[in-house]
């Protein structure tokens, strides 16, 4: 089984997120409340990478799925809100703020 691909990092041009957002805001306390390590554990012993592409971490995907649930949005809209929100981008365990998504969008929808 291949490791899902994991290409964020810590762009030292940039502050962290951890850094510039308000710990106190609910979705930054969520972040800290989520044993995002388990829910790593158990994707990988039911979700086997196939041909291609390694899959994306597991945190962006459980995140973007926990938004998408919480907010009811759209996935484009979802999509819109993750660019320009540091609070989802740190929530789906992103370093430092992205200006680009980091997935295809022509990913499989659900």
């Amino acid at each position: 089984m291949s490791k899902p691909r994991d290409e964020r990092h810590r762009d030292l041009l940039q502050p962290s997120l951890d850094e510039i957002i308000d710990p106190g805001h609910p979705l930054a306390r969520l972040a800290g409340e989520i044993d995002w390590d388990f829910l790593d554990e158990r994707f990988s012993a039911v979700c086997r990478a196939g041909p291609g592409q390694p899959p994306l971490p597991s945190r962006l995907v459980a995140g973007l799925f926990i938004l998408n649930h919480m907010h009811d949005l759209s996935d484009e809209v979802l999509r819109a809100r993750w660019l320009e929100n540091p609070y989802y981008q740190y929530f789906c365990g992103e370093e430092s703020f992205c200006h680009k998504l980091p997935f295809d969008r022509s990913s499989p929808r659900r």
